[in-house]
């Protein structure tokens, strides 16, 4: 019985693949972008056509001097009490990571007392620290041997009394912040620090916290942004922020609604130019960690028109 033979199919290595590779189409996506952009559509139209948002009085007051004062002392109270709260975070940190108990007790009592009183309540605290002490008194403690005092009302003023009771409470935030970057470094990294002969301390100035900055970046990025929008409750100790100047110019005005829309301008440019400045930090911190940097938003665009 003869075998009949396989058919082989010869194929060239000049053949051309003429079918076209059609993507596959999710045309509720479509509509679902449709629908958000008519929502949006309505919303800035009913805004734009809206009496009650006075837009001539909002650029009357946008660039108004006592504004951009508040503006300004709004930055100095984020910067400032952002980087005390770093760095009592910092030591907080270390703290809870000490073999010594005492340290341990210490730091957890601070991150418990600073993160469960409401900070409202600690703004307040602060400002009327004056009516708990008159005076601050320099001397040797548990002794009658003093040098002199100052008053407690002339050296914190209600700006100051601000930048405490916002470091204060963030740092027990970024206190839990460090700690959790320093915990998402490999102990094997720790032990190999070790293993050359480096103390706890040059071991987490070299070793630990090099590799721990890059996990600490994206939450101490949005906690930097809460700060700047935080300085908004001191409007209630009239430190003379940004929000505090726009309810002095309303409150004189009655022009309520276009003030509030200064206040909120401003605020989103500040937070705008922060979360840029937060996405380029992480950008460069990811070299080393990633294979691909991710392409900036400006590239992106690039791409998709081109």
């Amino acid at each position: 019985m003869a075998i009949p033979e396989a058919t082989v199919t010869e194929t060239r290595p000049d053949a051309q693949i003429t079918e076209e590779v059609v993507p596959l189409r999710h045309p509720m996506r479509y509509v679902a972008a449709a629908v958000v952009l008519a929502l949006l559509g309505c919303a800035v139209a009913g805004l734009a056509v809206n009496p009650n948002i006075e837009i001539g009085v909002v650029g009357q007051y946008l660039l108004e001097n006592q504004i951009l004062h508040g503006l300004w002392l709004t930055i100095v109270i984020a910067v400032v009490s952002q980087l005390i709260g770093t760095v009592i975070g910092l030591i907080v940190a270390l703290m809870r990571q000490s073999p010594n108990f005492v340290l341990q007790g210490i730091s957890w009592l601070y991150i418990w007392f600073f993160r469960g009183v409401p900070l409202l309540v600690q703004l307040v605290f602060w400002a009327d620290f004056g009516a708990l002490y008159q005076h601050f008194v320099l001397g040797i403690p548990f002794t009658n041997v003093h040098a002199g005092s100052v008053l407690v009302n002339s050296v914190l003023t209600n700006a100051v009394a601000g930048i405490v009771g916002l470091a204060l409470a963030e740092g027990a935030f970024m206190a839990e912040i460090i700690r959790s970057g320093l915990l998402s470094v490999d102990e094997g990294q720790s032990e190999a620090a070790m293993s050359l002969g480096m103390n706890r301390g040059r071991m987490m100035r070299r070793v630990i916290l090099p590799q721990a900055i890059r996990v600490m970046i994206p939450p101490t990025g949005n906690e930097f942004i809460s700060m700047t929008k935080n300085t908004s409750l001191l409007v209630v100790i009239s430190a003379g922020e940004l929000f505090t100047q726009a309810s002095n110019i309303y409150s004189r005005t009655f022009q309520e609604i276009p003030l509030l829309v200064v206040a909120s301008l401003w605020y989103l440019l500040m937070t705008s130019v922060l979360t840029i400045g937060q996405y380029y930090l992480e950008r460069r911190f990811a070299r080393g960690s990633v294979r691909h940097i991710p392409p900036t938003p400006l590239q992106r665009l690039r791409r998709r028109f081109a």
